[in-house]
C-alpha cells in the first residue's frame, strides 16, 4: 500500500501530459474541459469509441460552448492553420491548461512533447492517415445533424505537426450571419494503439468569401482507394463518392454512417477519395453529371467546367493525367490503365502547358524516426488475429463495395 500511494499521483501526472490528440483554439466547445469536469475523462483529446450518440456527438462538449467573440477564420483560397496537440499545454494556449507550458522550444511543431510518437497513435510519417474538417451552415448547434456537416478540407500528414495547414475552397459562401459551425475529424492508423474516432466542434466563419454557390448535400463516403489489407490491390474509382461528402462516423454505439471492421477503419484519405488540400468540388454546380457509382462502374463524373476527373491510383494516392480529365477535391490524378478504369472528356480540354502544383516537401525532422525494434505495432501483439480479422465485415458495409 505504500508502494502504491507513492505511484499513484505520479501515474496520474503520467496520463494528463500523454495521450492521443486534438485541436485547440477558443473558438472550441469544450476548450477548458479539464480531467474534473466530467465524472469521466471527457477532455477534447480523449477518444470516442462504442458511445451512445449524445456522448461522441461535439465530444458531450455542447454544454460548454465558446465565448460569443471566439469564432475560427477560414479564409477562402486560402490555408486557415490550427494547432493540434496532446496537451493543451503544448499550445500557445498554455495559460489555461491545468499543467503549464509544456511546449518543447527547439521542436515548436511537436504534437507530444516528452512524449512517443505512439501517444498521437502512428509509428512514423509514413503511418498517419489524415484528418479533416466539416462545416455546416448552421449558427445554432442544436439544430446540426451528423449529415448537416460536409467534409471542406483534408490535410492527409495529420496529426504529425502541431501547426496543422488545412486548405478553404476558394468558392466557399459566406457564413449566415457571420457564423457557422466547423468540427475536427480524425480516425488513426490501426498500428499504433486501440481503435476509435476524434471529433471537436468549433464555431468558424468564412472570410473572403467571393461566391454564393450553395455546397452541395453531402453523401457517404465509399471506400474506393488500393486497400491490399482487405484484398483489393488496385483502387475502384467508379466505386468513389465525388462531390460533398460527410464526415466518418464509425466505431460508436449508434448512429454511425460507416460500418467497417474494428481492423479496417475508415481514413481521411485516397482510400475514401478524400484527396488532400481544399475539396474543391463540393459546391452544387460543381459537376455536370455523376453516375452511380459502384465496383465495376466504368463510367466516371464529369465536372461543369474543364478539368480532370478525380480518382485513386492503384497506390492509393493520385497522381496528373491528359487534359480530358477533370480536377476535383483540390488534387489531379491518373485514371491507370491497368485498373481497368476509363477517362471521361470532359466538356473541353485544360489549356496548353497547365500544370499541378506539387505535394512534394522536405522530409520531416529526424526526431520522429523511430528503430522498427522500437515500434509497437498494437494489432501484431493482438493474440489470435489473423488476417481475415483485418478485412471488412461483409454484414456491415452497407454495400459499399457492391454494384447497386
Amino acid at each position: 500500500m505504500y508502494t502504491l500511494s507513492l505511484l499513484l499521483p505520479l501515474f496520474c501526472s503520467l496520463k494528463l501530459v500523454a495521450g492521443h490528440a486534438s485541436i485547440w483554439h477558443p473558438s472550441m466547445w469544450g476548450f477548458n474541459v479539464s480531467q474534473e469536469t466530467f465524472s469521466y475523462d471527457n477532455r477534447p483529446v480523449v477518444p470516442l469509441a462504442q458511445m451512445p450518440f449524445n456522448e461522441w456527438w461535439f465530444h458531450n462538449h455542447l454544454a460548454y460552448p465558446p465565448n460569443p467573440g471566439d469564432v475560427f477564420e477560414l479564409p477562402a483560397g486560402q490555408n486557415a492553420t490550427l494547432q493540434i496537440a496532446c496537451n493543451k499545454g503544448a499550445t500557445t494556449y498554455y495559460a489555461s491548461s491545468e499543467g503549464g507550458n509544456i511546449q518543447e522550444p527547439n521542436d515548436p511543431n511537436n504534437v507530444c512533447p516528452g512524449s512517443p510518437i505512439s501517444e498521437f497513435h502512428t509509428t512514423g510519417i509514413d503511418d498517419v492517415k489524415g484528418c479533416g474538417l466539416g462545416i455546416a451552415y448552421k449558427s445554432n448547434v442544436s439544430e446540426i445533424q451528423p449529415a448537416d456537416f460536409t467534409i471542406f478540407s483534408i490535410n492527409q500528414t495529420c496529426v504529425w505537426n502541431r501547426y496543422t495547414n488545412f486548405g478553404v475552397p476558394e468558392r466557399m459562401p459566406s457564413c449566415p450571419n457571420g457564423q457557422c459551425t466547423c468540427a475536427f475529424f480524425w480516425i488513426h492508423s490501426t498500428d499504433s494503439g486501440g481503435e476509435q474516432m476524434y471529433m471537436n466542434g468549433f464555431r468558424c466563419n468564412v472570410s473572403n468569401s467571393n461566391s454564393n454557390v450553395p455546397l452541395a448535400t453531402p453523401k457517404v463516403a465509399r471506400r474506393c482507394g488500393a486497400d491490399p489489407a482487405n484484398g483489393k490491390p488496385n483502387a475502384a474509382p467508379g466505386n468513389c463518392t465525388y462531390g460533398a461528402k460527410q464526415p466518418l462516423y464509425w466505431l460508436q454505439a449508434e448512429q454511425n454512417n460507416m460500418f467497417e471492421g474494428y481492423y479496417s477503419p475508415p481514413f481521411y484519405n485516397s482510400l475514401y477519395n478524400f484527396q488532400d488540400g481544399a475539396q474543391n468540388d463540393i459546391f452544387q454546380d460543381s459537376y455536370s453529371s455523376i453516375p452511380v457509382p459502384g465496383p465495376n462502374q466504368t463510367a466516371l463524373p464529369v465536372l461543369a467546367t474543364p478539368g480532370t476527373t478525380t480518382a485513386p491510383t492503384a497506390s492509393g494516392g493520385s497522381s496528373t493525367t491528359s487534359t480530358q480529365t477533370s480536377t476535383v477535391s483540390g488534387s489531379s490524378s491518373t485514371t491507370p490503365s491497368s485498373t481497368g478504369s476509363v477517362s471521361v472528356t470532359s466538356p473541353s480540354a485544360t489549356p496548353s502547358g497547365a500544370t499541378c502544383p506539387s505535394t512534394g516537401g522536405a522530409s520531416p525532422p529526424s526526431r520522429r524516426h523511430v528503430p522498427v525494434e522500437r515500434r509497437t505495432p498494437f494489432t501484431h501483439k493482438l493474440p489470435g488475429m489473423t488476417r481475415h480479422s483485418r478485412r471488412l465485415n461483409p454484414e456491415k458495409r452497407l454495400d459499399l463495395w457492391k454494384p447497386y
